[in-house]
């Protein structure tokens, strides 16, 4: 059974359409890349999954279970987890944001997961206290990931992590998240542009005009023209 398994799914904003009949599935542990432009429908999709936006048409399975009449705090409570692009609440401390990002645990779970995830990110444990808005971009998408692990989330969502990032900071970034996800259990469903996280995928989808256009390998999805046509621009 698919952890996750959405099926002629359909969504948009006020009367606008933006996704038509997407069919996706994400099983356990495994990362899956939503590749395409902007304006593609990739964020449309991620907001639809976490019930940020309502599902108009098909359907959304979570561990077999229909989820698209769930809140989106019913959803996290499930096992999923969502970062945006902006990742993190600049007007709070790094530790602020953690906590935040474990709301529904008990004070004690929260500081005993804290403890791993400052020895996973040293830089952050060091600033701690320290308001979000002083990090660099590199070091928000850090707490940014340290904030939905710290659920220990059976799927993450995460919208366009290499977003605003300098190459040197885009690697990190890849770098961690192989740390973090491989062999941890977590399934990343992954929104990008940025072809650097190819590198993260065990499958992918080219979404274009709020459609699936490709489905496949990483290695399938780099060698189709419909990629370089529709994502590449070429």
């Amino acid at each position: 059974m698919a952890l996750l398994d959405v099926q002629d799914a359909e969504s948009g904003y006020g009367e606008m359409q933006i996704l038509w009949g997407i069919d996706l599935r994400v099983e356990p542990s495994e990362t899956v890349i939503l590749l395409g432009a902007n304006s593609a429908g990739k964020t449309t999709l991620l907001r639809t999954i976490i019930g940020l936006l309502p599902c108009r048409g098909g359907s959304i399975r979570f561990e077999g279970e229909a989820i698209e009449m769930l809140t989106p705090d019913q959803r996290i409570r499930r096992g999923m987890a969502f970062m945006s692009e902006l990742g993190v609440f600049t007007t709070l401390s790094i530790e602020e944001n953690i906590r935040l990002g474990g709301y529904f645990l008990s004070s004690a779970e929260v500081r005993r997961r804290s403890t791993r995830l400052y020895e996973l990110f040293p830089d952050l444990a060091k600033k701690r206290h320290d308001l979000a808005a002083s990090l660099s971009g590199g070091q928000r998408k850090m707490l940014g990931i340290a904030k939905v692990l710290v659920s220990e989330p059976k799927l993450l969502l995460m919208d366009e992590p290499s977003a605003g990032l300098a190459p040197v900071f885009v690697k990190q970034v890849v770098e961690v998240l192989q740390t973090v996800i491989g062999g941890g259990g977590t399934a990343l469903l992954l929104a990008e542009q940025n072809v650097a996280f190819l590198s993260l995928a065990d499958r992918g989808y080219l979404i274009d005009g709020g459609r699936v256009r490709l489905s496949g390998t990483p290695a399938e999805l780099e060698a189709s023209d419909a990629v370089h046509a529709a994502y590449f621009g070429l």
